[in-house]
């Protein structure tokens, strides 16, 4: 089960959008598993930050192409979540990480 949870959430995506999503609409963007359900995810963040999830988007975003050397290649694609939390209640990201 813990496997699971951790390997749910990837990362948390710290961005300048992000950073503006999670000041006016209370939304916090991880990167996730591309297997990752909409259930999965918001029980994942609500076990590993203790909050409550209210909503879960997601979008899966193609790989780009890369150059390496002469040739080149894709990178893989990737799932983006974010997650709306109930009011009133934030993540910590400085202090998750201690």
């Amino acid at each position: 089960m813990e496997k699971e949870i951790y390997g749910t959430i990837v990362r948390p995506l710290l961005t300048e959008r992000s950073t503006i999503m999670k000041e006016k609409h209370n939304q916090y963007v991880f990167e996730t598993a591309t297997s990752a359900t909409k259930p999965d995810i918001a029980r994942a963040v609500e076990e590993l930050f203790k909050v409550k999830v209210l909503k879960v988007r997601t979008m899966i975003l193609p790989g780009k192409f890369r150059r390496y050397g002469r040739g080149g290649g894709f990178r893989p694609d990737w799932k983006k979540a974010i997650v709306t939390l109930k009011e009133g209640q934030k993540i910590d990201f400085t202090e998750q990480a201690s």
